[in-house]
């Protein structure tokens, strides 16, 4: 039998006291129907839990107060953008961008606080596992982003600003506010509508009072019979009467059409932008045009058709000195463009 060094023969002296002082586990019976819990281990368990925490406490600490300071600096970086552009008009804009920059503010302290407290995580790693999960919330809230980044440009390029009067895909109405994700309008009706920003982005917008003044027509029928100079006068006179229309660029009167009973003028006035005063000097520019051309005796025919009934049957058809519907009776009446045979055989 061959010897080993003494350092070994008491190694393996230790080991085979250990392996003795283990208890059996095929000993060890487990009654089914019961809880085995072991009051010392729960106990140390939470002793190591304590412990770890207050090992921690200096960590959090210091994480806290990085995370305030960073939440400062964020705070006095905003206060700084938000007046910067109120100093340029641009109010919508340095509201936004002071959320933004809060935001960050608030990512930042968070992502530090956590190396902080937990030194083993990297700030590398740890942005690297964020920039995964944000392609897969990317994907997920695509809308969401998409109207948030048209928020942004809105504000940036600012098409329009509160207080405007819009239209846009079907909805006008008057902008009351400007947000990141969506803009709100409030009809003409008193009922507010909530446009998400992309759908205004994407589609054609009308902003009715980009402009201080803006034009309005409305196409007025007279009959064959009036003198179109005098109605034009009388309309023109009408019109520069109201209230509200602009002499500069003056009023005018335009002829646009010979309809099936009427021949249709059109008169073009200007007025302020705004909504209401639209509405309410074109409802008094018709009813001083309607007074002003029943003055003149000016006539306003309402539509007429004229159905020609002719019965091909009758023994008179094709003869036109007898013939009744459409044609001219007479004893010399247009001649024919073929000559129709009477009955009788006599031409």
């Amino acid at each position: 039998m061959k010897l080993l060094p003494p350092f070994f023969q008491q190694t393996n002296a230790a080991d085979g006291a250990a392996g003795s002082a283990q208890p059996d586990s095929s000993a060890v019976t487990d009654k089914s129907g019961t809880i085995d819990a072991d009051p010392a281990t729960i106990l140390e368990k939470i002793d190591n839990m304590i412990d770890g925490f207050l090992k921690l406490l200096p960590n959090i600490a210091i994480a806290a107060i990085a995370f305030v300071i960073i939440f400062l600096i964020g705070k006095f970086i905003r206060k700084l953008v938000v007046k910067g552009f109120e100093s340029r008009s641009h109010d919508n804009i340095g509201v936004v961008l002071g959320r933004i920059v809060t935001w960050l503010s608030i990512f930042a302290g968070l992502v530090i606080a956590s190396t902080i407290v937990i030194p083993g995580i990297e700030a590398g790693d740890l942005l690297a596992s964020l920039g995964i999960g944000g392609v897969a919330i990317g994907f997920a809230f695509k809308d969401i982003l998409q109207n948030l980044l048209a928020g942004i440009l809105l504000l940036i390029r600012e098409p329009f600003k509160i207080g405007d009067f819009i239209e846009v895909d079907g909805f006008t109405g008057v902008v009351e506010s400007i947000e990141t994700r969506s803009t709100i309008i409030r009809t003409t009706d008193g009922e507010q509508v909530v446009i998400p920003n992309g759908q205004i982005y994407t589609n054609p917008l009308k902003v009715k009072t980009a402009y201080e003044l803006r034009r309005s027509e409305y196409d007025v029928g007279i009959g064959y019979a009036d003198d179109i100079e005098v109605a034009t006068g009388k309309i023109l006179e009408a019109v520069k009467g109201v209230d509200g229309v602009k002499s500069d660029p003056a009023p005018e009167v335009l002829v646009v059409a010979l309809a099936d009973s009427t021949v249709n003028l059109r008169p073009r006035w200007w007025t302020d932008s705004r909504n209401s005063d639209v509405v309410h000097t074109k409802s008094d520019v018709v009813r001083a045009i309607k007074y002003k051309l029943d003055e003149a005796g000016i006539d306003m025919p309402y539509p007429t058709h004229v159905h020609l009934f002719h019965d091909q049957t009758e023994e008179t058809d094709g003869d036109r000195t007898r013939q009744r519907e459409g044609w001219p009776a007479g004893d010399n009446p247009p001649k024919p463009a073929r000559e129709v045979p009477r009955p009788g055989g006599s031409n």
